[in-house]
């Protein structure tokens, strides 16, 4: 492997307007994990337009500070005030709320901060030495392999992803069909458009991702938001016990490892690793009871997962131009914007940009971990600002910053519309992740599947006869039935009982 790239990647990183925007994006993402509901997704989403006016890495640099920034301003909330405020931190709340009603919610937070900070540490090592690798293995990927990995991403979004599964693939579908909205990309015919001007190039990804994530979002949390803050725990004993290092190592690595592997997995993301963690340790403790009243291996283990799979989902967005979950299909929109197309050929051709974002990480895990604690009080302060005073705010800065973007109105109208689309699919709860991801992937989809058909003459078994395709296609064709297999032996189990 040439070292060249990766230590000119540090280069970059120290450059002054880089390491300041890495802090507002680390600082950015802590504050918005404290805050209940938003989450990074929905921030990033918001603060695109401000992007425009930056460099591509900086840009990026900063939304991935968000990002994994996020990760631990949620176990704040979920220690202090069993208030978690981000998706990944529900599973912090069991323990880590009962570790600080027993007088432990410094040692809670010192735990989750270096579990943190070690989980980072080693997705981002990970990250640099199996990205190229992906990469240069993605060169030999034609149309039919990407038809049968957008496929599959789509697939695993809807059936890996939390939620219902019948929602999640109807909302999927919902995406791809928007994303055939526009003048067809081979015929130039107009689809779906109803003859409006502003439709005939397609629907944009800015104001879908801030009206889902952004406007809809605030619209559902202020009407979920009505119980009132209870006063928050005292913070004391920050640095962890030698025991409590000792039995929360264990945890800390196994959840690093396996939050480094979902997080690269679409639809899997930080939420799910950090339950799949839980429950592992869970599984494995000689006494599970600890657990939900004060076990360090609850805390540790989750907070390890979440941010090793916020930092691995990187991976396929960065090397296959696949993003893993909603946040990343939020910064391949970014990426999309500043004229960088992710892909096989990002590595070699952008190498600036590539190194220098995944060797940010390491400075903003750095920060994280020095910041974390003597910052809590501030968020705690924040987290009383009323909703009622933070929303017009928010909902000001969406609609101005997605004007700016094209200087259409139209745009505007979009907002309002997939944020009431966003307020009412959270309302029937539906999830607006698997909508995003499959708008981001049905223009890629649906260009390799007519692009693959062309090169096989119309003969759809080309897919099945290409190695790469072939077992693509066999693994998405697994995890179709396996939800099928797994409820066909349930109704068996039951009838043995019966009999």
């Amino acid at each position: 492997m040439d070292l060249t790239p990766v230590l000119d990647g540090f280069g970059v990183v120290f450059q002054p307007t880089n390491m300041l925007y890495c802090v507002i994006g680390v600082v950015v993402g802590m504050l918005i994990g404290v805050l209940p509901g938003l989450g990074p997704a929905a921030t990033i989403a918001i603060l695109l337009p401000v992007t425009f006016g930056i460099e591509p890495v900086t840009a990026i640099i900063m939304l991935a500070g968000i990002f994994y920034g996020a990760q631990y301003g949620g176990t704040i909330t979920s220690v202090l005030l069993r208030l978690p405020g981000e998706a990944s931190s529900v599973v912090t709340v069991f323990d880590g709320h009962a570790l600080a009603r027993q007088g432990k919610a410094g040692t809670a937070l010192g735990v989750a901060a270096i579990g943190s900070f070690i989980g980072g540490t080693v997705s981002i090592i990970a990250l640099s030495l199996l990205a190229p690798v992906v990469a240069s293995f993605a060169l030999d990927f034609g149309p039919p392999e990407y038809t049968a990995l957008a496929l599959l991403g789509i697939l695993l979004v809807s059936t890996v992803s939390s939620g219902h599964r019948l929602k999640a693939l109807i909302a999927a579908c919902v995406g791809l069909l928007l994303a055939t909205v526009g003048r067809d990309g081979f015929t130039s015919a107009e689809r779906f458009t109803f003859g409006n001007l502003s439709l005939a190039d397609g629907l944009d990804f800015v104001p879908i991702a801030m009206g889902l994530f952004g406007l809809g979002e605030i619209l559902y949390n202020l009407e979920e938001r009505h119980r009132a803050v209870q006063a928050p725990a005292t913070v004391a004993n920050v640095w962890p016990s030698k025991k409590d290092l000792r039995e929360s190592s264990g945890a800390i690595g196994r959840g690093s490892v396996l939050g480094f592997f979902l997080g690269i997995l679409p639809g899997g993301g930080a939420t799910l690793s950090s339950l799949a963690a839980y429950a592992m340790e869970k599984r494995r403790a000689k006494d599970p009871s600890r657990f939900g009243k004060g076990a360090i291996e609850g805390v540790a283990a989750p907070e390890s997962a979440n941010n090793a799979a916020a930092t691995s989902s990187f991976i396929p967005l960065l090397t296959l131009g696949i993003p893993a979950n909603a946040t990343m299909a939020v910064i391949f929109g970014a990426l999309l914007i500043q004229g960088v197309s992710p892909g096989p050929q990002l590595v070699s051709e952008e190498p600036e940009l590539f190194w220098g974002v995944v060797n940010s990480m390491y400075l903003g895990n750095i920060l994280l971990l020095i910041m974390s604690i003597p910052l809590v009080g501030l968020f705690v302060r924040i987290l009383r600002v009323r909703a009622t005073v933070l929303a017009p705010i928010t909902v000001l800065i969406t609609l101005v910053g997605v004007y700016t973007v094209n200087n259409d109105v139209f745009d505007i109208v979009l907002v309002i519309v997939f944020g009431a689309l966003g307020y009412l699919m959270k309302k029937l709860g539906f999830d607006p992740g698997p909508l995003v991801l499959a708008f981001v992937l049905g223009s890629l989809l649906e260009e390799s599947l007519r692009r693959s058909l062309l090169i096989f003459d119309g003969d759809a078994t080309g897919f099945v006869t290409r190695p790469i395709s072939g077992t693509l296609l066999a693994v998405f064709v697994l995890v179709a039935a396996l939800p099928a297999v797994r409820a066909l032996m349930k109704r068996r189990a039951k009838d043995k009982e019966l009999v």
